[in-house]
């Protein structure tokens, strides 16, 4: 069955590095909310642009789920009310919904990964670390998975979700 599966975390858990090969070796659709909020923000960098990246991403993902394909959702994901816009997604389009909450335990690497990446879309800026400890996120304690970026590589992650959908 057609899967809509939705990552959360905090920026520089590893979600997109997770999500990328997890998307590469299953064979299936990739969304990045922060791709599409960058294009949303080209015009106007200050731009208030609210959950639009968001609905964007799960309209995209039902399309796609309604075509028999799986997809990935890759975002902070920071709220219920963020993570209902892609459970309501799946339900819309008579689809699995699976949740993925990534952490990093370990608080000196979650920081060094922050204060070391570079930005991969043109006009976004990457949040410093003040910025992420500061930032309004809310623990998916009934996520379907939650993995330890702090403790398995990109690939064992990935691993690990293939084995826990199935």
């Amino acid at each position: 069955m057609h899967t809509l599966i939705s990552f959360a975390g905090l920026p520089g858990v590893g979600k997109t590095t997770v999500a990328r090969h997890f998307a590469r070796q299953q064979g299936i659709l990739y969304l990045r909310v922060d791709e599409i909020e960058g294009v949303l923000m080209i015009d106007d960098p200050e731009r208030d642009i609210g959950p639009a990246g968001y609905q964007i991403a799960a309209a995209l993902a039902v399309t796609n789920l309604s075509l028999g394909l799986s997809s990935v959702i890759d975002c902070v994901n920071p709220w219920q009310l963020t993570r209902d816009i892609f459970q309501d997604a799946a339900r819309k389009a008579k689809s699995a919904f699976f949740g993925i909450e990534l952490y990093c335990s370990n608080q000196t690497e979650h920081r060094r990964r922050v204060e070391t990446r570079h930005a991969d879309i043109p006009g976004k800026a990457l949040p410093d670390w003040q910025k992420v400890m500061a930032r309004d996120y809310h623990p998916w304690t009934d996520a379907d998975i939650r993995i330890d970026t702090a403790k398995l590589s990109a690939e064992q992650a990935a691993h690990e979700i293939i084995r826990n959908l199935k």
